[in-house]
């Protein structure tokens, strides 16, 4: 913004509404391909529970009837369904909302953009700390959201690319599918994108092939399990110095606070607590 506003003479309200529109391009819309493959999956699964379920019910009968032990009950299997009746008004409700959000948020970001330079100087001056600890926080602020905002994604990116290698060379069906939900499910800290593939490899096993079902596994929790922990620290490392463990707490406060967007904000959240002890020892310290 201020590169378009200063160095190239362009008008607030241009340069704000270019910015918005390169974001809805660059950002918003492969997001919402992305969310649109996965919300055609789930809701024909709702859609055809029923199905879905009685086919589940074949694979089951089978893997319990080979190993001699019981996965599920016809009670839990009720339960599944009734579950199922419960999140199609769910998932429509959140559609919603999320537009009237996204709504919302370019709202806001159009005013933060013609008025960031009136907000900046205004908080510098009223903000009642040091000249020193306002840049500080500037500094550390801008370094916190360009780690997170950035670099959580790029992980997730990243596993979600090795999964779908992994998908395409064990003939998974669905790759585009499966490749959304392991950048999902990347994003959590731990337990990670096996959230993904234990799903896909008990459908291997389901569908008879124990050997790809073994090998999804050992590719998984080996390879990229591996790879993630590597990933996660490198990156987080490389762009804002962050501890991994600021970052694991983070995600963990951030889901309980805020749902699913609490995977970017929460390690932003805490590292910007722990910013402003260290601010207010500086402060009010005598050494």
């Amino acid at each position: 913004m201020n590169f378009l506003v200063t160095k190239k003479r362009w008008h607030k309200s241009l340069a704000a509404t270019s910015l918005m529109l390169a974001s809805l391009i660059v950002v918003m819309l492969p997001v919402s391909l992305l969310v649109n493959v996965l919300y055609s999956k789930i809701d024909y699964a709702i859609q055809n529970s029923n199905h879905v379920i009685d086919t589940l019910k074949v694979y089951i009968n089978q893997f319990e009837a080979s190993y001699r032990i019981e996965i599920i009950s016809d009670k839990n299997l009720q339960q599944a369904e009734s579950a199922i009746a419960e999140t199609v008004p769910q998932i429509a409700g959140a559609t919603f909302n999320s537009l009237v959000i996204v709504v919302i948020l370019y709202f806001i970001l159009y005013f933060l953009l013609v008025n960031s330079k009136a907000m900046e100087e205004w908080l510098t001056e009223k903000v009642p700390l040091k000249n020193e600890n306002v840049q500080l926080i500037g500094k550390e602020l801008n370094t916190l959201i360009f780690s997170n905002a950035l670099g959580i994604p790029i992980t997730a990116l990243l596993q979600g690319i090795l999964g779908a290698i992994g998908f395409w060379l064990l003939g998974v069906n669905d790759i585009p599918f499966w490749f959304v939900v392991t950048c999902i499910t990347a994003v959590v800290p731990m337990v990670g994108s096996s959230l993904a593939i234990i799903p896909v490899a008990i459908l291997l096993y389901a569908e008879g092939h124990a050997m790809k079902g073994t090998l999804m596994l050992l590719y998984g929790f080996g390879l990229m399990y591996t790879l993630d922990s590597v990933f996660r620290i490198a990156i987080q490392k490389r762009m804002g110095n962050t501890h991994p463990l600021i970052t694991t707490f983070g995600v963990i406060l951030g889901l309980r606070l805020f749902g699913f967007i609490g995977l970017v904000f929460g390690p932003i959240l805490l590292s910007g607590f722990i910013l402003l002890v260290r601010i207010y020892i500086n402060e009010f310290s005598e050494e």
